[in-house]
C-alpha cells in the first residue's frame, strides 16, 4: 500500500489536473459554439448553390458543353493518377479524432495501391500537422501542407486549394480527387467521410452531386443532398430563362461550388474538432473525478489506520 505522502501527492496532482482539463473543455466548448454557427450559416448557402448547379445541369443542352461534360463531369476512361485531400486537426487531446482519420487516409492509400497505382501517382494535400506527421512517418510524400487552413478556415485558402484541384484534374494532372475528413454528426459523434470531389457525377435523368459516402458499419450512404427540392421545383424546371446561357452560367458556377465544398468541408472538420476534444476533456474531467474520489477515501483509510495504530501503541505502553 503507498505511503500517505505519495498518496497526497497524487491528490494534489490529479488536482492541479483537473483544472487544466476542466479550462480545455470550456474553451473546446465556446470554439465549437462558434463552428457551429459558422457551418450552420454556410450550409444553406452552400445547398442552395449546388441545387442551382444541379437545375442547370439538368438541361439537355449545358450536358454537350465541354465544361461541364468533359473537364468537370464526365469521369476519366482510366484511374491512373489520384489526389487525396486528407483533413486532420493541429493539436491533440481530441480523443480519437486523428487516429480514425488518418487511418481511414493510410487505407485509402493503401486500397489506391493494391490497385496498382505507384506511390507518385497518389498525390496528398495534408491539412493539419496531425496528419503531416502521420504522412511523414508511413513515408507517403507530399509537395506541400495546408495546415493554416484548419485553425482558422478561410475562403481565400479554400480557393487557393480548390483552384490546385481543379487546374490539376483539367490539365490531366489529376483523374480523381477524394476528401478524407471528419464530419460533425453531433456532439458525440464525428464520423470519418470520404467523398469524391472530382469528377462531380451526373446519373440519371438529372445530374448528381456525389454527397459524402458514410464509412460507418452498417450505416446506409447519404443521398444526394435534396433538402428545398419540392415538387414545384420540377415542375418549374425549364420554364426558366438563362442569359447568357445555361452553360455560360455554369461555366462561372461550377468552379463556386466546389470552392465552397473545400471551405464547407474545413468548417465541418473544425466543428468536429473542437466537438471531439470538448467531449475528450469532459471525459478527463470525470474520470479524474472519480480518481480523486478514491484516492481520498484511501488517504482517509490511511490516516485512520496510522492514527488507531499510533492510539494502540499508547495503550500498550501504559499497561506496561
Amino acid at each position: 500500500m503507498s505511503s500517505l505522502k505519495e498518496i497526497k501527492g497524487r491528490i494534489t496532482s490529479v488536482r492541479n489536473t483537473l483544472k487544466i482539463t476542466s479550462a480545455m473543455k470550456m474553451i473546446a466548448s465556446s470554439k465549437l459554439h462558434r463552428a457551429q454557427a459558422a457551418i450552420g450559416s454556410m450550409l444553406p448557402y452552400e445547398h442552395r448553390l449546388r441545387r442551382i448547379a444541379l437545375d442547370l445541369m439538368a438541361d439537355s443542352a449545358a450536358k454537350q458543353l465541354p465544361v461541364t461534360g468533359g473537364f468537370l463531369t464526365e469521369p476519366k476512361p482510366e484511374i491512373r493518377r489520384v489526389a487525396i485531400v486528407a483533413i486532420s486537426s493541429n493539436s491533440t487531446l481530441c480523443g480519437g479524432y486523428n487516429a480514425n482519420v488518418i487511418k481511414k487516409t493510410l487505407e485509402v492509400i493503401r486500397k489506391y495501391g493494391d490497385a496498382g497505382l505507384a506511390p507518385g501517382d497518389i498525390s496528398v494535400f495534408p491539412i493539419g500537422r496531425r496528419m503531416t506527421d502521420a504522412l511523414r512517418k508511413a513515408g507517403h510524400a507530399y509537395d506541400r501542407d495546408y495546415n493554416k487552413l484548419i485553425d482558422r478556415p478561410s475562403y481565400d485558402g479554400a480557393s487557393d486549394l480548390a483552384y490546385a484541384l481543379i487546374d490539376g484534374y483539367v490539365n490531366g494532372k489529376f483523374d480523381r480527387v477524394e476528401i478524407v475528413y471528419n464530419h460533425f454528426a453531433s456532439t458525440v459523434s464525428q464520423i470519418v467521410r470520404r467523398d469524391v470531389y472530382l469528377p462531380l457525377e451526373i446519373s440519371g435523368p438529372e445530374v448528381e452531386f456525389n454527397v459524402a459516402e458514410s464509412d460507418v458499419e452498417g450505416a446506409a450512404p447519404m443521398p444526394p443532398y435534396t433538402e428545398g427540392h419540392t415538387g414545384a421545383d420540377e415542375a418549374g424546371r425549364g420554364n426558366f430563362i438563362v442569359e447568357p446561357s445555361a452553360g455560360e452560367e455554369l461555366r462561372e458556377l461550377l468552379p463556386k461550388v466546389l470552392r465552397l465544398k473545400i471551405y464547407t468541408v474545413l468548417l465541418d472538420a473544425s466543428a468536429a474538432e473542437h466537438a471531439a476534444r470538448t467531449v475528450a476533456m469532459q471525459t478527463a474531467t470525470d474520470n479524474g473525478n472519480n480518481l480523486l474520489q478514491t484516492l481520498t477515501v484511501a488517504y482517509n483509510k490511511g490516516r485512520q489506520q496510522k492514527i488507531t495504530n499510533e492510539i494502540l501503541d499508547i495503550i500498550g505502553g501504559t499497561l506496561k
